[in-house]
């Protein structure tokens, strides 16, 4: 199934993609820093080890997520001006 733009969707679709991808952004927030406190823990155990990689290639779902978010609050205020 193929995503529609922004400005194809109606206001309440907007109003509720906004709303989870507000959603997936504090969790995906909140799980990294639950990755990040578990990496130092890790690393203060054994050393390096790969999952110190997992963190910070969770950033770019964020920043792709933003983006997103911020077309489609964007798409929200021109409707409603």
């Amino acid at each position: 199934m193929k995503t529609k733009k922004p400005s194809e969707m109606t206001l309440e679709e907007l109003l509720k993609r906004e709303k989870m991808i507000q959603v997936a952004i504090y969790s995906l927030i909140a799980l990294n820093i639950i990755l990040i406190i578990a990496v130092i823990f890790l690393f203060t155990k054994q050393g390096f080890s790969a999952l110190i990689v997992i963190p910070f290639s969770m950033v770019s779902f964020i920043i792709i997520f933003s983006n997103s978010l911020k077309e489609i609050r964007k798409e929200i205020t021109s409707r409603n001006s």
